[in-house]
């Protein structure tokens, strides 16, 4: 088949560029004709919350990417999609995961698909946004309705999916994020890390976001502080520093909570999974998280709370714990998960349980799909 994917990928950074990668490179290797097209433009400075959304590392030598995708340019929504539409791939296939991309998404799609020939397939994140804007319902009407079929990786997804278009969709859970190599010896991720490898860690990982529950953690490590004991907070800020660090500061954690606030390197992540000894993802929202899947390749249990797909893809007392998206709860977790062999054991479990996270297993969906739809 040729195939076209639009969405994130090399210079910009981040799991969802992983993400359309790595399905890039799984089609290839079927001998697929594959293709990515880019942006030049992914936010406008003015609205990203972050320090940048780009890395200087070269371009991967294996995969086609095109720069040429601009979202705040409307005229170049109309000559990316008029040029996909003359290139007559079998489908194009769409990572969604904001309304903000709607318009251009959109509109590309609807231009794809007009030579009669080409389908569009979304990969889908989430349905509803975790921070909601007056734009959102409309702009996911424009986005939704244009698509001929969807790949949804939580039944949260799914139902709110529903309420917008009947086209067809496939669930596939998200996949192992193996790009980020193998598990290294404790002592060298410590060494790295600039960590004391005498104490326990735990740790959050990834963009810090109101919704993804960091004052409930720290609010639950005040409950559960422990001698010997720290807490990694691993990830750039994109909601207030100052209003986590006064917390820090009133709840007196400043000897205990370790504070890493910058986007970590891909060639890093591996370091901050090796020193850890258990991640916390303590969300106030959730469809699914790619933050668990590196959890799994690098089989370091979890604590997750209860809400949206997070229950779906972690399940309770085998391989994490699931709890209550309150202080209490997260705390009683930790108390949990430190007991006896706890972590051993839910070690061992992850080794069996990932093996239902192939990359695989989603381009076959894909496929499985577009076969439906053709």
């Amino acid at each position: 088949m040729k195939i076209c994917i639009v969405g994130p990928a090399h210079p910009y950074r981040g799991g969802l560029a992983s993400i359309m990668e790595i399905m890039a490179r799984t089609f290839a290797s079927r001998g697929h004709d594959v293709g990515i097209k880019t942006f030049t433009v992914q936010y406008p400075s003015f609205l990203f919350p972050g320090k940048s959304q780009t890395v200087s590392a070269p371009p991967p030598a294996d995969l086609h990417i095109e720069r040429c995708v601009n979202t705040v340019d409307p005229f170049n929504w109309w000559r990316v999609g008029r040029a996909i539409r003359r290139e007559r791939p079998d489908f194009v296939l769409m990572k969604y995961w904001t309304p903000f991309m709607a318009p251009c998404f959109g509109t590309i799609a609807r231009l794809a698909r007009g030579n009669g020939h080409t389908r569009t397939i979304c990969q889908i994140d989430n349905v509803e946004p975790h921070e909601h804007h007056l734009v959102d319902r409309p702009f996911n009407r424009y986005f939704l309705s244009s698509i001929d079929g969807f790949i949804y990786m939580s039944e949260q997804v799914h139902e709110e999916l529903k309420a917008y278009t009947s086209a067809p969709a496939l669930f596939s859970p998200h996949p192992l994020f193996e790009n980020f190599g193998a598990a290294v010896a404790r002592d060298e991720a410590c060494r790295r890390l600039r960590l004391d490898p005498a104490q326990r860690y735990a740790l959050f990982f990834g963009l810090i976001r109101d919704y993804k529950g960091l004052d409930i953690l720290l609010d639950a490590w005040a409950r559960f502080r422990r001698p010997g004991h720290r807490l990694i907070v691993a990830g750039e800020f994109y909601a207030s520093r100052e209003r986590y660090v006064r917390q820090i500061e009133e709840l007196h954690l400043g000897e205990e909570v370790i504070l890493h606030d910058f986007f970590v390197p891909d060639a890093d992540v591996k370091y901050y999974f090796s020193a850890a000894d258990v991640l916390v993802q303590p969300y106030k929202t959730a469809t699914q998280s790619g933050v668990t899947q590196i959890a799994y390749n690098f089989e370091l249990p979890m604590i997750v709370t209860d809400v949206g797909g997070l229950p779906e893809i972690v399940p309770d007392g085998r391989v994490g714990y699931v709890c209550r998206p309150d202080a209490a709860g997260v705390a009683d977790a930790l108390v949990r998960i430190c007991e006896g062999d706890t972590l051993a054991r839910f070690r061992s479990a992850m080794r069996e349980e990932k093996r239902r996270f192939s990359w695989e297993e989603m381009c076959d969906r894909i496929t499985e799909l577009y076969e439906s739809i053709r």
